[in-house]
């Protein structure tokens, strides 16, 4: 199982910024089987460059839950489930410094779409989430929100899997067990 993550944080620092988005899609390998999102209370100023990009202002935070009221529910949703994301870096540090701050362990096998699309398709110039989705002809009409970015990826992993195969898909899954 896929649990294809994006985050909208206060900036770009996993330990100094806090997550104010996320969504979770989660793909068994051929199809969408579940979703979740929430908006989470970032405890702290939204810079203004932050607000702009994503639409987030902090009314719309204020009262939504904190990470700490989230943390066990995003853990048994993402649980046994290979951690996917366009640039995998930065969304699962954010998450893992998230976990770190309420004293959880949070670890996870991770794909990243973007290194992925670099070795299934060489030949593409850009490998931003916006020019792939051009490229392949996927809608994301909700840029720069969790929950449309983190659809756009979906079906990005799932043309990956169709057009190249589930291995070679795998092959590019870090952290995890290999068996032979």
């Amino acid at each position: 199982m896929f649990a294809i993550v994006d985050l909208e944080s206060t900036g770009g620092k996993p330990a100094d910024d806090r997550i104010m988005e996320i969504a979770i899609v989660i793909h068994d390998g051929q199809k969408i089987v579940d979703q979740y999102e929430s908006l989470i209370n970032p405890e702290r100023h939204i810079q203004e460059f932050v607000q702009r990009l994503t639409g987030i202002k902090a009314p719309m935070v204020e009262a939504a839950p904190k990470f700490s009221f989230l943390a066990k529910e995003i853990d048994y949703f993402t649980h046994d489930c290979i951690f996917v994301a366009h640039n995998v870096g930065f969304d699962y540090r954010m998450v893992q410094s998230a976990f770190k701050r309420h004293k959880m362990l949070y670890k996870r096998p991770t794909l990243c779409t973007v290194k992925l699309t670099q070795a299934l398709m060489p030949s593409s110039k850009k490998y931003s989430l916006g020019h792939l989705c051009k490229l392949l002809n996927i809608d994301n009409t909700s840029r720069h929100r969790a929950l449309g970015d983190c659809m756009a990826t979906a079906e990005l992993l799932h043309h990956l899997i169709k057009s190249h195969g589930i291995d070679a898909v795998m092959e590019h899954v870090e952290g995890r067990v290999r068996t032979q």
